[in-house]
């Protein structure tokens, strides 16, 4: 499992993000991750197969078929879909497998490190990147709403 340092590099060097798994539903965490990240700066790729665009950007229906370098997947699928996913990222040279929150396969997870690529399992890049560069707030989120200083007492 990778330690706080290495998380905190690994989202300081890696700014091309993959998301295989994207949703174009807002409610959806896969959705919400992304647009959190793009927001951030991070370059957002949406990999699949059902959509043309999410968040502006076109959507690919597998890692393959994406045209540019990428530095990182991120893994928005069932832990028994993860194995083709990180043989694609081996394919196409990505630096980083990163499996989200409740997303655990051993076995890819050692195919990746064993060929080179760091892996990140079962934790929530949004998360991550909020708890170790500010912006985490109640729920995850950080709406500005809540606040731990007391409101301004205004006299009638």
């Amino acid at each position: 499992m990778a330690d706080v340092p290495t998380i905190r590099r690994i989202l300081t060097e890696n700014k091309v993000l993959a998301v295989v798994g994207l949703s174009a539903n807002e409610s959806r965490p896969s959705f919400f991750a992304a647009k959190y990240m793009q927001d951030h700066g991070y370059r957002i790729i949406p990999v699949n197969p059902r959509y043309e665009e999410i968040l502006g950007q076109t959507c690919y229906p597998d890692l393959e078929s994406i045209p540019e370098p990428v530095d990182m997947v991120d893994v928005f699928q069932r832990s028994e879909n993860v194995m083709p996913i990180a043989e694609a990222a081996l394919k196409i040279k990505a630096r980083v497998l990163w499996m989200q929150l409740g997303v655990v396969n051993d076995e890819a997870a050692q195919l990746a490190n064993d060929a080179g690529l760091e892996v990140v399992m079962d934790r929530c890049v949004k998360i991550e990147y909020a708890r170790l560069f500010g912006g985490l707030g109640f729920l995850g989120v950080s709406t500005g709403i809540i606040s731990a200083k007391r409101p301004r007492v205004v006299p009638y």
